[in-house]
């Protein structure tokens, strides 16, 4: 029967990030920065908003788009934060985390053939949503500018079958962002494209430079870009898996098919838990922005001193060093980073081809975690010169 399985399906594997976690997860004495995921527990406010919703018995189905208080808060929060306007009503959907909201979205504008332009290295996630859609992926070279899309760069790539442009800033896996000259400059030239553009812009509130700037406030863009957000990553709160997405009334309208026959609708006790997040927990996300900041100086400061080339991210929780010297791929850099330092990093050929030569570190991880990570990696790298100072 294998032969009628999804044909998509059979150029589709488990992404590089877990197949290399759940290789080395158990291992004896190694020290793993290998996760995406904040180490803060959910604060407790926002806690306390999920155990009162059990106890009100507020657990049964919401709006297929989510609760309108919700969409509410999530209007006025992208208002203030990032001059976006959006109708709570017509223009919001509340999803299952951001993961679900990149689904939707491909499965909504695509149509077989159709090519995403993606810049590389880029998180893995999108490469499957796409085929499964019937469209193809294209990874396009960014690790000569600092792992930012340029207009140059999309210029050379765009065809006739270009239908969406993902712009993934701050990024996972190389923490790049955007400046407001760039954003503007990429908004410039698609401004009178028929190109979707998927904003995901779930690292938004972890920015350390300057504050994000998203696409879909410049001229002519709000009408042909999805942005995606959610709670995950700027509260702590990954396993509540609510995200959303911003787009126009005539493009959430379709959306809202694909949504509704896919989960019906995010569970609702996460909604009101998100709710106290979006409303009352800037403060929460301001204190992990500290905190992850001290964590990226100190890494980088680290990386830099031990001569490891490495661009400095300007958001999210990740750096993404190059080893210059790599014989083999990354994926076997890292099992030997396993065996011989007993320490965890994410290959960079899980994040495309053009992460070859890279590793993703996590920062996401307290200080006395890193220190010792890095202690192994020096006296790795030492042992092996693997880097010449």
């Amino acid at each position: 029967m294998h032969h009628l399985i999804n044909p998509h399906l059979q150029s589709i594997q488990i992404s590089g990030i877990r197949k290399f976690f759940n290789m080395v997860s158990g291992k004896e004495g190694v020290v793993s920065l290998t996760i995406g995921q904040p180490d803060f527990p959910t604060p407790q406010h926002i806690k306390q908003a999920g155990i009162e919703a059990i106890q009100h018995n507020q657990t049964s189905y919401t709006h297929n788009a989510g609760m309108l208080p919700l969409r509410e808060a999530i209007s006025q929060f992208a208002d203030q934060e990032y001059g976006l306007s959006y109708q709570p009503e017509t223009e919001i959907i509340t999803t299952v985390g951001a993961s679900q909201a990149i689904d939707l979205t491909f499965r909504t504008i695509l149509t077989p053939g159709d090519e995403v332009i993606l810049p590389a290295p880029i998180y893995p996630g999108y490469e499957p949503c796409i085929r499964l859609a019937g469209g193809h992926p294209v990874h396009v070279d960014t690790t000569h500018t600092d792992f930012k899309l340029t207009v140059d760069i999309l210029d050379q790539h765009i065809t006739d079958k270009t239908k969406c442009i993902v712009l993934p800033y701050p990024s996972n896996p190389t923490g790049a962002t955007l400046n407001r000259e760039e954003v503007q400059a990429l908004a410039d030239y698609l401004e009178n494209r028929d190109i979707f553009v998927l904003s995901d812009e779930i690292y938004s509130q972890l920015t350390y430079d300057e504050p994000h700037t998203s696409i879909a406030r410049f001229k002519g863009m709000k009408d042909k870009t999805i942005v995606i957000n959610g709670v995950s990553k700027s509260h702590s709160m990954t396993g509540w898996r609510i995200g959303y997405t911003l787009a126009p009334e005539w493009l959430s309208k379709e959306m809202l098919k694909v949504h509704q026959y896919n989960v019906s609708c995010p569970t609702s006790i996460s909604q009101h838990a998100a709710l106290r997040a979006i409303k009352d927990g800037k403060a929460d996300t301001e204190a992990m922005r500290t905190e992850y900041k001290e964590r990226l100086d100190y890494v980088y400061s680290r990386l830099t001193k031990m001569g490891v080339p490495c661009t400095k991210p300007g958001g999210a929780f990740y750096v993404f060093p190059y080893f210059p010297g790599l014989k083999e791929s990354s994926f076997n850099f890292g099992l030997d980073l396993v065996e011989k330092a007993k320490l965890a990093l994410v290959p960079g050929d899980a994040f495309s081809s053009y992460g070859q030569g890279y590793m993703r570190i996590s920062y996401a991880y307290n200080i006395d975690t890193l220190k010792e990570a890095l202690d192994r990696l020096e006296e790795y790298l030492t042992e092996t010169a693997l880097i010449n100072n």
